[in-house]
C-alpha cells in the first residue's frame, strides 16, 4: 500500500504547497492544471459571494495524501 500525494505551487499565491492532485481546486490554463491553495481559496471565496457566484468548495481530501 502507499499513498499518493503532490508538491507544487499555487497558481494565484506561488507559495509551494501539498496537494491530493485529483481532488485540488484547480483551473486549466493553457493545457495544464493550475492548483490553488486553501489560504487563497479562502480569499477569493468573499468576493465570488459578493457578485454572485457560488463559493468554491474543496473536496474532501484536497490537501490530503491519497490511499493507492
Amino acid at each position: 500500500m502507499g499513498y499518493l500525494y503532490a508538491h507544487g505551487f499555487c497558481y494565484r499565491c506561488h507559495q509551494p504547497f501539498a496537494f491530493n492532485p485529483y481532488l485540488v481546486p484547480s483551473l486549466t490554463i493553457d493545457g495544464e492544471k493550475r492548483p490553488f491553495c486553501q489560504l487563497c481559496i479562502d480569499a477569493v471565496n468573499p468576493t465570488r459571494i459578493r457578485n454572485g457566484l457560488e463559493p468554491i468548495v474543496p473536496l474532501p481530501g484536497a490537501y490530503e495524501p491519497q490511499e493507492c
